[in-house]
């Protein structure tokens, strides 16, 4: 898609300085399809084209919790799924940089690289609606594995991975924070209010394929 992406914001630009008016319609045509074709680009050779990949950032943000955890990467309805002591939480990572808040019922950016913002990084969008949606799904999901008295509270969590994030959210509707707080976030939920060993096992076990 990137190269698909560069291949049409060329043709555009020649479009646009062979001369011809007939042709500027065309030309901005292909700059809104060059720039969506970019962002979907931008958005899968994030999450799959380049290391360390947000599954990969957040097994090692998370090492160190004992055997008890279980970390399910694509292998559930949501992309990332940890259950444990702390209970059954749905992670959502995001790689933006810059100052991250909650105002005024909306996520914000502020700071950052502005190029890196145009053409290297998917925008913010909605994380709180992705968490919910993802909330929705694997509630559906779970409720084909186990019996309805079983399913656990289901948690969601947003986490920004990049080094340079600084994340004041304390208004947030889901728990929101900085890859490197997590860890501690989860131990002190387990310790104020532990999910049983029994529940983590059952969720395992509808989980794993056998």
């Amino acid at each position: 898609m990137t190269f698909v992406a560069l291949a049409i914001l060329i043709g555009g630009l020649a479009l646009s300085i062979n001369g011809n008016p007939e042709n500027i319609t065309y030309s901005y045509l292909a700059l809104i399809l060059g720039f969506m074709a970019s962002q979907f680009g931008i958005y899968f050779s994030n999450r799959f084209g380049r290391s360390p990949r947000p599954d990969e950032k957040l097994s090692a943000d998370l090492k160190g919790l004992d055997d008890r955890y279980s970390l399910y990467h694509y292998a559930t309805a949501v992309s990332h799924l940890l259950v444990g002591p702390s209970g059954v939480w749905i992670l959502m990572p995001f790689q933006q940089q810059g100052t991250i808040t909650f105002e005024k019922g909306k996520y914000k950016q502020k700071g950052g690289n502005l190029y890196l913002k145009i053409f290297a990084q998917e925008g913010l969008g909605r994380p709180d609606k992705d968490a919910q949606y993802a909330y929705e799904d694997m509630q559906k999901f779970l409720a084909k594995k186990m019996d309805a008295d079983s399913i656990p509270a289901v948690n969601a969590m947003i986490i920004f991975t990049h080094p340079k994030a600084e994340v004041k959210a304390p208004e947030a509707p889901f728990p929101t924070m900085a890859a490197e707080k997590m860890k501690d976030f989860l131990r002190k939920k387990a310790k104020d209010n532990a999910f049983p060993i029994e529940s983590v096992d059952k969720v395992n076990a509808a989980l794993i394929p056998q």
